[in-house]
């Protein structure tokens, strides 16, 4: 599961709930699921403290569920770098 959404667009309602109770929720549902790993983009334009809510959010996930789980801090201002980690990202929770 990849939630890069740390450049999102919206209200600061909606990007509260978004990488707030929007993941809480996909992750808790994603328990009994195919998914068997998290991408979280914690970079973007849509604050930190918004970011920090969400990475606190997949962290509980991983603490209570065990999903493995992989940060992409790269800024997007630079779309080759960001590319990379994003791509790293993935194959490291593949490769697990």
């Amino acid at each position: 599961l990849c939630w890069l959404l740390g450049s999102a667009q919206g209200t600061r309602e909606e990007l509260t709930a978004l990488h707030g109770t929007r993941l809480q929720m996909l992750l808790e549902r994603s328990i009994d699921t195919t998914v068997r790993g998290v991408v979280y983009e914690a970079a973007g334009t849509v604050g930190a403290e918004v970011l920090t809510a969400g990475v606190a959010a997949v962290e509980l996930a991983h603490e209570t569920s065990e999903i493995p789980f992989a940060l992409v801090e790269e800024d997007g201002s630079d779309p080759g770098a960001w590319l990379n980690a994003a791509r790293a990202a993935v194959d490291g929770l593949l490769e697990t």
